[in-house]
């Protein structure tokens, strides 16, 4: 009895040790196959949405409709973007390629802002694209880093468009009214008066011609926005990987072997239990 109970204990003893050298193996082999990332938060800056706003990219779109026997043209102008976001433990040589593939597709920078010190970088960039390079650039630039988040708008610009040429005919026949009323003579007060007028109508007409100078031919650009986040990676030497196995293991293993004492318990218990029940009954 006593050998048998002796052999018992031996036996399991070297299956919880062999048990915990093989958790420990485990352990062990997956911490030296990876290494710590460190994610830094991104940064963007508040003039990299003004941007936008101050200048507008546009393009257009010959469209054949169909209108009973005499079809005819219809330009379309519309405006579309492209944002991009992603992060990338190779920062500079990730910069490099975003760089490399504007000057391919012919794109031009119009926004740039870089922060941060080794490690802790952020890139954002407003890209101008002729449109017809638009769908090229966008699928060459998700290609760099890890693309975490990615969009592409499009709007009808066409109703803008128009509703920009009707107003500025508009303040242009105002204008000719009024310089013809001012040829007319009159008194200084009134001259004065039609002079400020003249004033602001040409102040008017020139923050049109710019709105509409964003839809001129030469100006054609589809918008990529593109912000680029640099990622910290932390190496760890084997002897810290193998402390933190240790201490993984150590902790892992005796939570197991809790919990199958405490499974072992319950089921012992409601053995017993079971057993003076059905005792009682009989």
């Amino acid at each position: 009895m006593k050998n048998n109970l002796k052999s018992n204990s031996k036996m399991l003893i070297l299956l919880l040790i062999i048990g915990f050298i093989i958790l420990f193996l485990f352990r062990l082999s997956y911490g030296s196959n990876t290494s710590v990332t460190q994610t830094q938060s991104f940064i963007q800056p508040e003039a990299f949405n003004e941007i936008l706003d101050l200048r507008k990219n546009y393009a257009s779109k010959k469209h054949m409709v169909a209108a009973g026997q005499t079809p005819f043209s219809l330009d379309q102008k519309y405006e579309k973007i492209a944002e991009i976001k992603g992060n990338s433990n190779s920062f500079i040589e990730s910069e490099d390629a975003i760089r490399s593939q504007i000057k391919n597709f012919n794109g031009l920078i119009q926004f740039e802002n870089k922060s941060g010190n080794v490690g802790y970088r952020n890139l954002n960039l407003v890209i101008g694209v002729p449109p017809e390079n638009f769908d090229s650039i966008y699928n060459q630039l998700i290609k760099i880093g890890n693309i975490y988040a990615k969009q592409i708008t499009k709007k009808d610009k066409t109703n803008e468009y128009k509703e920009l040429n009707a107003k500025k005919h508009s303040l242009e026949k105002i204008r000719q009214s009024l310089i013809k009323l001012k040829s007319e003579g009159g008194r200084i007060e009134e001259y004065m008066q039609l002079e400020n007028r003249i004033l602001e109508v040409e102040q008017q007409l020139q923050e049109l011609g710019v709105s509409l100078g964003n839809f001129d031919a030469e100006n054609e650009f589809c918008t990529v926005k593109f912000s680029l986040s640099e990622t910290l990676v932390i190496q760890t030497s084997f002897l810290d990987n193998i402390f933190s196995a240790l201490e993984w293991t150590i902790s892992t293993y005796l939570k197991l072997l809790l919990t199958l004492t405490l499974m072992t318990g319950f089921s012992y218990l409601s053995a017993i239990t079971l057993d003076k029940i059905t005792t009682k009954k009989q």
